[in-house]
């Protein structure tokens, strides 16, 4: 302690030398000892420290003043408040000082100052208090209308303060407007525009009352409108105060909007300028409020945007003629008072109309047939806008336009395409036309800018209706060459034509260049060589497209490639062979080349050998061995069957070694190339190289990683087919791993079918060492050995599964083996001696063949299975269940009638039975059912009451799968069912409409979409339970088919929102022994009504009102667990989704996030309640670390105050690094924004 005080006061002594140098070094010495957290300075070195900095302030060298500004920003953190106080005293009496540099290095020092202040939320009194006073002290110096440089400096600290601090100068903020207020009719437009920047800060974090005295004051001073001067700074204060706090200003826009719209009308052309910035703000942040307004506010800015009085457009096309033959001497000898084209400034006023139908454009999607019929030819008319900013902005607006009218290009809409979206897309397609007249001169204009824009205009286009240019190719054509070889165009008006290039050969058919590859190609060609890798990286990129152009392989061309190759060739050769470029251009070259071999391989003569050469160094080299992977095997796939003998040598067993790299997309790119490859070359490969591929194989069959061992049994597959004797010596091996794999829990879908391909393929060798006997005996031994008749099952139930399908597949592949293998299974059935896990796999065998084929042969079959349905073991009754539905299927005569008696004579059996029954509608084709669907319809409906909900819902199935059958007689019987019947029935009918809606198109779509509404009525129904499953086939519609239900939300929200809300009457309290234990039965159909809700985002979100959605989430963040966690999801997508709208609600928002991340569970609480408050936490965190990548989001005082929380609480902030790790690690996923 003594040491830092003694070397401190020896710096202080050398600061007030004479010699500035040392007084230079003594504080930037002590600028270094200040930044050591570990230093601490006792009281009296405080003191003088500080006293010494504040005269340093005043030092006659100007760098020694910079560094004392500089020590007070660490100095702050290291002395006790009152010192700080001093500081800012002395910096404040400075800042109304004469000298004018004193006055600066002050108010840079306030700044520093204020910036280094912890924030309030750390719970330190000192910066309220020191922000206290220098409050005090601005507003009075803003108020003193002396010296113009004071007053800026003032209110420029004072903004600072108010946006980073603003909550603690609670208690000055009504003083601080006071002092705002005049400074907006101040002489000076520089201190208008320093306060107007002020008040928005203010209303961040103000109290209500203080923003409508300020709103209240505005609207007195726009409507008394004393000078036009004024009236303008009142409406850039109005849009100011709008960008800062929408939400705030939305309820006082009704009495704003006529103001401005009146305004808008004055002739004065900054004005306009700032109403049109207003409105641009209003639509922006609050959309709510501005609906009633915004068709008055388009028309205006349709009418502003032609505004240009000093222009005239009308004879330009006469005036270019007249310009060609007129020397143009005449025109300088008009009078120098005239009016000059710089005092214009009317295009503003249209710039900023541009800009504001922009904003009209990006907010309001359900407005876009409205925009195709005013908005987009007015648009389109003004593309010939002479002043370049105020092009660029209009074709901004346009691209915006197009953007919005882009289809969802999404799972959720490829199977349900409504044709009410094409209505726009119609539209568009007529005013192509009148776009590419607007536009293909421009493409010739010297300005880059304007040709920039009409490339991303048009990039666009193609994009959003592909084939929409064809007929205008020959119109582009000299634009886009001329944009290429134009020596004065910059590199990024080179690379924005080959991107736009690239799409528009992307959506085209090839038929429509074939007339132009003569003059585009050399263009091109040129563009592969330059220097800026960037360049050459795009032009590689069209060439490769280019080549699928020239010759398509897909169908018959007349076009004649062959002249262009020589062009084509050397430039991409040229690129594949350097060694010393950009990584991405070596990536591209390689791709391209393989374009070029793949579509004109032919042509290349004796130019191919030493080009596949190159392919091979670049497989040998990691950075592009991948690309060269995939280059091969397109080239291995070309129908012009490339001669690839003289790599395969060396080149096989290069991608063998690949088979053991750690890299999964090599992995995969490999076994598919290996795969083509075999197909392909077959009499070219030797049994050794193939070995030697075989030999990586069986490691790459696991588990782990279910997608490269479904690839690797592909291959294995085709291996089979083509070389089944190399097979032979490796199939042992491979086949541990296959049976490994068909054993493990895991296994399913793509993989499973793959293993089952291997199997038949393998019996079907004869070659293979494992005949038929010895692969069922592996297959089944698992289950054989796995212990006596006890009820239970040792093995996961989907072996089973996988097990029986693999028998199944090898018994179809050997029909002679296979009426012996069906005995068998018979025999273990009725053994007792069996264990259940041998009657389970029998079954499931027993159900896979008796699908395909019929299995009357076997008489004693079907007592077999009604006695398994005895069975004490739940899975062999359930495998019963299921053998009994497909051997029906494949036997429907003899074996339906039987089922439907027995379903009516065995209540006991009766839910086994009904499964089997749901097993045969879902597997037969509809015309063999038709004859029983009367009698099944009737059989169903007897039971559609039941009380045991497990058996409705089965029945449900049932009918729901059978309507499907006859959509067209069986829709309106279940509509007239929901009138009929208990709640029971309601119920059942309601659940089975949802098994009527799938992913894919279906007959009954139409139907369903006239009278799904009334199905949904049940919302409102009486029984809870009925309302349960309502909110379920709304969810299932909303999740499948949109369409079905987007036209009948206005008549459902209402409903769904309403079972959103808490209802006391369904909460009781039950005894169990000495506690009281609450029961919420309203719970289910809640958190039904919140997934309907999620769902809904998803599929149907420009079809919300967002603001109302939002109250509903708002509660949902304080309800129960369950809940939470799905409002917190809900949180963080709506932030990616409309973080519009979720700023506007950032306070409401933040409280309950800001609850749960805090809440401390009881110490002696249960293990899962704590790992329940856990979980809750991190999903909280999550919805935070969405809102925190909202832009703009920084500005809210709430989400700073609790940033800085989580900052200073270590359990939150662990939590919340963790989170942004977790998200960091995860890739990107583009499918999931559907916005």
């Amino acid at each position: 302690m003594a040491s830092v005080s003694y070397h401190i006061s020896s710096l202080l002594e050398k600061m007030t030398s004479t010699d500035k140098d040392f007084r230079f070094m003594a504080t930037n010495d002590l600028m270094m000892e200040l930044q050591k957290d570990s230093i601490k300075l006792d009281e009296d070195s405080e003191k003088k420290v500080v006293k010494m900095l504040l005269k340093l302030l005043e030092d006659k060298n100007g760098e020694v003043q910079n560094l004392a500004v500089k020590c007070l920003g660490p100095l702050v953190g290291k002395v006790k408040e009152y010192q700080v106080e001093t500081i800012v005293d002395t910096l404040c009496t400075n800042m109304l000082s004469d000298k004018e540099q004193l006055r600066d290095i002050s108010s840079i020092g306030l700044k520093t100052v204020i910036s280094e202040l912890p924030p309030a939320s750390t719970g330190c009194t000192m910066t309220a208090n020191v922000c206290k006073k220098i409050t005090a002290q601005l507003t009075g110096a803003i108020g003193k209308q002396e010296d113009v440089s004071v007053q800026l400096e003032a209110l420029d600290i004072l903004s600072d303060m108010l946006s980073r601090l603003g909550g603690t100068l609670y208690s000055f903020h009504s003083s601080i407007l006071t002092c705002l207020l005049p400074q907006l009719t101040s002489p000076r437009l520089a201190v208008r525009k320093r306060a107007i920047v002020a008040l928005g800060h203010l209303v961040l974090t103000c109290s209500r009352n203080i923003f409508s005295e300020l709103t209240e004051h505005l609207l007195a001073e726009l409507k008394r409108n004393e000078s036009t001067s004024t009236t303008r700074t009142y409406i850039q204060c109005v849009a100011g105060i709008s960008r800062q706090a929408g939400h705030r200003i939305g309820e006082h826009l009704e009495k704003i909007i006529p103001l401005i719209v009146q305004y808008s009308n004055v002739d004065d052309d900054e004005l306009r300028e700032y109403c049109f910035q207003a409105f641009e703000s209003f639509v922006r942040r609050c959309p709510k409020e501005m609906d009633p307004h915004i068709l008055s506010v388009m028309a205006l800015c349709l009418k502003y945007i032609t505004f240009d009085p000093n222009y005239n457009y009308d004879n330009e096309e006469e005036e270019e003629e007249m310009m060609e033959t007129e020397n143009g001497e005449d025109e300088e000898q008009e009078s120098d008072d005239e009016y000059s084209d710089d005092d214009d400034i009317s295009w503003k006023v249209r710039r900023a109309a541009a800009k504001c139908l922009e904003a009209i454009v990006s907010s309001r999607h359900d407005l876009l047939q409205d925009f195709y019929r005013t908005l987009s030819p007015a648009l389109i008319s003004r593309f010939k806008e002479r002043e370049e900013n105020v092009k660029a902005d209009i074709f901004n607006a346009y691209i915006s336009l197009l953007k919005q009218t882009l289809p969802t290009q999404s799972w959720l809409h490829s199977s349900d395409a409504s044709g009410k979206d094409d209505v726009p897309l119609t539209m568009l397609q007529n005013q192509v036309p009148n776009i590419i007249k607007a536009l293909h001169k421009q493409l010739k204009e010297k300005s880059i800018k304007s040709r920039q824009g009409c490339f991303s205009l048009l990039t666009e286009l193609a994009s959003v209706l592909p084939g929409c240019l064809a007929d205008h190719i020959p119109a582009l054509i000299p634009g886009i060459v001329f944009s290429l070889a134009d020596k004065s165009s910059s590199s990024n008006m080179r690379i924005d034509t080959l991107s736009f290039l690239h799409v528009l050969l992307c959506n085209h058919q090839p038929e429509v260049f074939h007339p132009h590859v003569k003059t585009l190609l050399p263009s091109i060609v040129t563009c592969i060589g330059d220097p800026f890798y960037k360049i050459t990286s795009e032009a590689l990129l069209v060439t490769q497209q280019l080549v699928k152009v020239i010759r398509p392989l897909d169908k018959p061309y007349t076009f004649d490639a062959k002249p262009y190759v020589k062009e084509l060739f050397p430039g991409t050769l040229k690129r594949l062979k350097a060694a010393d470029i950009d990584q991405e251009v070596k990536e591209r070259a390689i791709s391209c080349m393989g374009q070029i071999i793949y579509n004109l391989g032919d042509h290349l003569s004796t130019d191919l050998q030493p080009t596949l050469k190159i392919f091979l160094e670049r497989l040998k080299n990691e950075i592009t061995r991948l690309t060269t992977v995939k280059a091969l095997t397109l080239i291995a796939s070309s129908p012009l069957k490339i001669d690839l003998r003289p790599i395969l040598g060396e080149g096989l067993p290069i991608l063998a070694s690949f088979l053991r790299k750690n890299q999964r997309a090599l992995k995969l790119s490999t076994l598919n190339a290996l795969d083509i490859l075999v197909r392909n070359y077959s009499d070219s490969l030797k049994p050794a190289m193939i070995e030697a591929v075989l030999t990586e194989l069986p490691v790459l069959i696991t588990e782990n990683d279910m997608h490269v061992s479904q690839v690797t049994i592909m291959f294995l597959v085709t291996l089979a087919k083509v070389y089944p004797s190399c097979l032979c010596k490796i199939s042992g091996s491979v086949l541990a791993e296959i049976f490994q794999l068909v054993h493990s829990p895991l296994l399913q879908g793509g993989a499973l079918n793959a293993i089952i391909d291997f199997f038949q393929a393998l019996v079907l060798t004869k070659m293979a060492a494992t005949g038929y006997p010895e692969l069922m005996k592996q297959l089944t031994a698992p289950i054989y050995s796995s212990g006596s008749a006890g009820a239970s099952l040792t093995l996961h139930k989907q072996v089973y599964h996988s097990v029986a399908k693999c028998v199944a597949a090898l018994s179809s592949a050997c029909p002679k083996e296979a009426p012996a293998t069906v005995n068998q299974f018979v025999q273990d059935v009725k053994s007792p001696k069996s264990s259940p896990a041998v009657q389970v796999l029998a079954f499931l065998f027993l159900a896979e063949v008796g699908r395909t084929t019929n299995l009357s042969a076997q008489r004693e079959l079907r007592t077999v299975i009604l006695e398994a349905f005895a069975s004490p073991s739940k899975e062999v009754k359930s495998a019963a269940s299921y053998a009994l539905g497909n051997i029906s299927v494949g036997n429907l005569q003899e074996y339906l009638p039987f089922m439907l008696k027995e379903i009516g004579s065995q209540p006991k059996r009766q839910y086994l039975l009904l499964h089997s029954l749901k097993e045969v509608i879902s597997s037969s084709p509809a015309d063999s059912l038709t004859p029983y669907v009367e009698d099944i319809w009737a059989l169903l409906f007897k039971h559609s009451e039941c009380t045991e909900e497990g058996t409705r819902n089965v029945v449900a199935e049932c009918l729901g799968k059978l309507t499907l059958v006859n959509p067209a007689e069986l829709l309106p019987r279940l509509r007239k069912q929901l009138s009929a019947g208990s709640p029971h029935a309601r119920s059942t009918v309601v659940t089975a409409i949802k098994f009527t809606i799938t992913d894919q198109p279906q007959p009954i779509d139409t139907l369903l979409k006239g009278c799904i509404g009334d199905f949904l009525q049940t919302l409102q129904d009486p029984d809870l339970n009925v309302r349960r499953v309502a909110l379920a086939l709304f969810n299932s519609a909303a999740h499948n088919k949109p369409s079905l239900i987007r036209d009948l939300l206005d008549t459902v929200l209402p409903s769904l929102y309403n079972e959103t809300k808490v209802r006391r009457e369904l909460i009781r309290e039950v005894e169990m022994g000495p506690f009281k234990h609450t029961v919420d039965d309203g719970l289910d159909v809640r958190k039904a009504a919140f997934e309907c809700m999620y769902t809904l985002l998803e599929s149907c979100l420009d079809r919300l009102d967002i603001y109302d959605y939002l109250n509903h989430v708002e509660d949902g963040l304080k309800d129960h667990y369950d809940i939470r966690m799905l409002t917190f999801i809900m949180v963080a997508r709506l932030s990616v989704l409309c973080p519009n709208a979720v700023l506007q609600r950032l306070e409401r928002l933040i409280e309950p996030l800001r609850a749960t991340c805090s809440t401390k569970v009881k110490a002696g609480s249960v293990k899962q309640e704590f790992e329940k408050q856990d979980e809750l936490k991190r999903s909280a965190m999550r919805a935070v670390a969405a809102l925190l990548t909202i832009p703009e989001v920084e500005k809210s005082p709430a989400m700073a105050e609790f940033s800085s929380q989580i900052r200073s609480s270590p359990e939150m902030a662990s939590l919340f690094e963790s989170i942004q790790k977790d998200s960091a690690s995860l890739p990107t996923s583009e499918s999931m924004d559907m916005s």
